[in-house]
């Protein structure tokens, strides 16, 4: 992005007001995440896509660490030719992030030498580099759950004396605990190797297209790659396959519309040798395909399907109902992928030159072959990882508990890393010298102190963007992930001046629609989406994808014209506008709507 003219600001870092009942939320994160003095001179937005709701203290680590991941493959090993990495900052619990661009040419020009050269490399050995980073991530989530939490008994085992191990179990509380975090860190380096690549290929063809065909719109290059088969959507097709199971065992009248899991199962437990074989199905399909988080891995309590049935429950009896009536539950990979080939032909006709047709041949076929990656990679990462992860972190969080230093397992994520580390250290001394851990009266009013504070920052609304405006939002990964760009910052700068009854944002899907509304603010009341309905959320996550079986269309506050949002909605074939930046605000649970993926437009029926 570019610098800041000084004319035009949203509101600066140095006059967000401190939230009543949230004094001292400022200790929940690192020194180097809070605004600076300087930052006033700066444009932030808030990242709602990644990060929605307040962060607590150890999930902290979510943005830290994969923002020192992304900058580092763009900025320092494939030398992106116009931006560095991205910096964020944290106020009142809410996470705000910039690009850094490269604004001078002659850096530029030296850092696109770079670019070719390191990027080329990876282009022109994309299948055979992407099969080693396929094996890389799958030896790393074998590591992450392979990490035990030390038992400490009376005594150690015997074995640590027969085998003369040379340490005693206490030990490997720290060090078991700091290999979860450094496998995290490395599992984000793994994540951004091919992810920035994916989206640099889509960014050169994106400019070239837009270049050659000014009058084309940000959806239609977007369709040139669309009806792509990608790993994010094995856990739905799992789900489905559980479905045609239930049919064909007839236990369709088990899966009801609003049936808790637990009772589905506990009535399966009851039908005998049928409910005995779907339940087994279940659990095959469970590892891996149910590590999937109903968020975006950003946060603890986003828990996956593996830890809580909700969200596939929620879909089954409509996957049971449609196949009961012989309905094709394939997504239209085949129709995209005739559009694709339709559009593109349409295109490439309208070049002049052999040179320009074989210029856009090359880059929509490196697109098509990076394109995969930039889905796939989220279910072993975003999901399988990091549900593994959180699982891990979460039996540290059971033995402080066991040990008295907590008081539950969950209040371990109300702790910074480093804090829980010092916990650690208190059970590793107490045990060797045969003493009581100290932690008790230390921590547990530090979690009750944060909890309060969480609750009363939840309650802040925060502003879409901080700092002077820009001249132009040019970075072309801010516009196409995020979805801010020079008209997105005129709406949020219009604020209440817009037609209440209208919102509007990325065209991201086509088709128009009209439905009554669900508004979810919260990823884990994804189970209260009905048949029909519109849902409208400030972000949704690709492993949303078995309700969109049941919705008429998505409506988002956050995201551009390849956010995830916009690539599944794509994939399913159903109309979907985001990037409104304020659809949650406007829009109620119970609203007729009218959603048109063509325009971009959400219209408030009554």
């Amino acid at each position: 992005m570019s610098q800041p003219t000084g004319e035009r600001s949203f509101p600066l870092p140095s006059q967000i007001a401190d939230v009543p009942g949230a004094a001292g939320w400022e200790e929940m994160y690192p020194y180097f995440s809070r605004f600076q003095p300087e930052d006033d001179q700066r444009f932030w937005f808030y990242n709602s896509m990644h990060f929605p709701e307040v962060v607590p203290a150890f999930d902290g680590l979510t943005s830290e660490i994969p923002y020192t991941a992304i900058g580092a493959n763009t900025a320092r090993l494939f030398s992106f030719p116009t931006t560095m990495g991205i910096e964020y900052r944290i106020v009142n619990g809410r996470v705000y992030i910039t690009a850094n661009p490269v604004l001078d040419p002659a850096e530029q020009a030296e850092r696109l030498e770079h670019f070719q050269e390191r990027a080329g490399h990876y282009y022109a050995n994309w299948d055979r580099l992407y099969g080693e980073w396929q094996q890389r991530i799958e030896k790393l989530i074998a590591e992450i759950e392979a990490v035990e939490v030390p038992q400490l008994g009376e005594l150690d085992d015997l074995s640590v004396v027969t085998e003369a191990r040379g340490f005693a179990s206490n030990h490997l509380l720290r060090e078991n605990f700091h290999r979860c975090i450094d496998l995290y860190s490395k599992m984000w380096h793994h994540h951004t190797e091919f992810l920035m690549l994916g989206y640099g290929a889509y960014v050169v063809f994106f400019g070239f297209c837009k270049q050659a065909f000014p009058e084309i719109g940000d959806q239609t290059v977007a369709r040139m790659v669309a009806g792509m088969d990608v790993t994010m959507y094995r856990p739905d097709d799992e789900l489905k396959e559980l479905a045609a199971l239930a049919v064909e065992l007839d236990l369709a009248d088990l899966f009801v519309e609003g049936n808790e899991p637990a009772k589905v199962l506990g009535a399966l437990g009851e039908r005998g040798d049928a409910g005995a074989r779907w339940l087994a199905a279940l659990e095959e399909a469970k590892d891996p395909w149910f590590h999937v988080s109903v968020g975006d891995g950003f946060y603890h309590h986003h828990l996956s399907w593996a830890d809580d049935l909700t969200v596939p429950f929620a879909a089954l009896p409509r996957y049971v109902e449609q196949i009961g009536n012989g309905e094709d539950l394939t997504r239209p990979t085949e129709r995209l992928a005739r559009e694709r080939e339709r559009i593109a032909a349409e295109y490439r006709a309208l070049l002049a030159s052999d040179d320009e047709q074989a210029a856009f041949d090359q880059m929509l076929g490196l697109c098509r072959q990076v394109f995969p990656y930039i889905e796939s990679h989220k279910f072993y990462c975003e999901h399988w990882f990091t549900t593994r992860f959180f699982q891990k972190i979460r039996a540290f969080g059971q033995l402080l508990a066991d040990r008295g230093v907590l008081a539950d397992a969950e209040d371990v994520f109300h702790l910074r890393h480093l804090e829980v580390e010092d916990a650690l250290a208190d059970v590793q001394l107490a045990w060797a010298a045969g003493g009581t851990e100290l932690g008790a009266r230390h921590w547990r009013p530090v979690v009750e102190r944060r909890k309060q504070i969480l609750d009363a920052l939840s309650r802040w609304s925060p502003p879409p963007a901080l700092g002077p405006v820009p001249e132009t939002m040019n970075d072309p990964a801010v516009q196409m992930l995020w979805g801010v760009t020079d008209e997105t910052i005129q709406t949020w700068l219009a604020g209440e001046e817009l037609d209440e009854k209208t919102v509007r944002g990325y065209a991201a899907s086509p088709g128009v629609v009209e439905g009554v509304a669900r508004v979810l603010m919260n990823v884990n009341e994804i189970g209260q989406i009905r048949e029909g309905e519109v849902l409208v959320c400030p972000v949704t996550a690709p492993s949303w994808g078995p309700v969109f079986g049941k919705i008429a269309a998505a409506v988002s506050d956050i995201g551009g014209t390849m956010s995830h949002a916009a690539i599944v909605a794509r994939e399913y074939g159903m109309p979907a506008v985001v990037g409104t930046g304020q659809a949650t605000t406007k829009i109620t649970t119970g609203d007729r709507v009218r959603v048109d993926g063509d325009r971009g437009v959400v219209t408030i029926l009554g």
